[in-house]
């Protein structure tokens, strides 16, 4: 049985690379890029890449796009920040060699996500299990604007070993990526409720900030574990302010309105 692993980019060329030569054991690797503006696509191509260009449509509309380019019995999905491990990519050859089971769709993988250079072990981050390792036709990602989710028409198996996620490299990075997921977030939650109260906005990110750092033993991660809870309930309510900032944005000129951008 042969995988294919696919990626989505948009100016990954600082991690294309590395995600890229750990998944060389793949019989396919296919990047769908969003008409990136650095050296992605010249990188992804120089490694054997077969690299589709494509406007940016959404998250799962990209996914399913990429889907659909694999001839492969099995995809394995992949970030651009995220490696497989040697222990991962045994697991799989494991597997593939005996045969998957006929009743199983996909395969959970474990991420070990590291923030500013430390896996966080607490706080709910680990073992953050996503199915990743899936029957191409019985999979099919849901196009909704954020975390969108596969729909799998099967059962799915935990694996036991990790990938690792190398997701906020740095404090910079982290409020730069909370701007652009509160931006969808708030998009989202505004598709759920037509009302933002004052407890959403000044109660909830300090429930979200007490559970990661207290009830889920963030502070076991030490300063790197206190950090993530702080930006855990910034996240929280910057996303309600967003959302009660698009409700209350009525009419051009009134005074403490604004129109929501188009864009993240």
């Amino acid at each position: 049985m042969k995988i294919a692993a696919l990626i989505i980019t948009k100016n990954e060329e600082h991690n294309i690379g590395g995600c890229l030569e750990s998944v060389k054991w793949a019989d396919e690797r296919i990047v769908i890029d969003a008409c990136s503006t650095d050296r992605t696509v010249e990188i992804a191509k120089g490694m054997g890449a077969k690299v589709f260009t494509r406007p940016w449509p959404g998250y799962g509309a990209q996914r399913n796009f990429s889907l659909e380019q694999a001839t492969t019995s099995w995809v394995f999905v992949i970030d651009a920040d995220e490696r497989v491990t040697s222990e991962l990519r045994q697991e799989i050859g494991e597997i593939f060699r005996q045969g998957p089971p006929a009743e199983v769709a996909a395969y959970e993988v474990p991420r070990r996500n590291y923030f500013y250079g430390k896996w966080i072990q607490f706080g709910g981050i680990y073992p953050d299990y996503t199915p990743r390792l899936f029957r191409r036709e019985l999979g099919r990602y849901g196009e909704i604007p954020l975390h969108e989710p596969l729909y799998l028409n099967g059962t799915s198996v935990r694996l036991r070993s990790p990938m690792d996620h190398f997701s906020m490299p740095t404090i910079q990075w982290h409020v730069q990526k909370m701007m652009r997921y509160t931006s969808l977030g708030a998009d989202d939650k505004l598709k759920q409720r037509s009302n933002i109260s004052k407890l959403d906005i000044g109660g909830n990110h300090l429930v979200t900030a007490f559970k990661t750092y207290v009830l889920k033993q963030g502070w076991r991660d030490g300063i790197h574990g206190m950090i993530v809870a702080g930006f855990a309930g910034l996240h929280t309510f910057v996303k309600y302010a967003k959302s009660w900032e698009r409700l209350h944005a009525a009419s051009p000129g009134k005074p403490g309105s604004a129109t929501a951008p188009s864009q993240p």
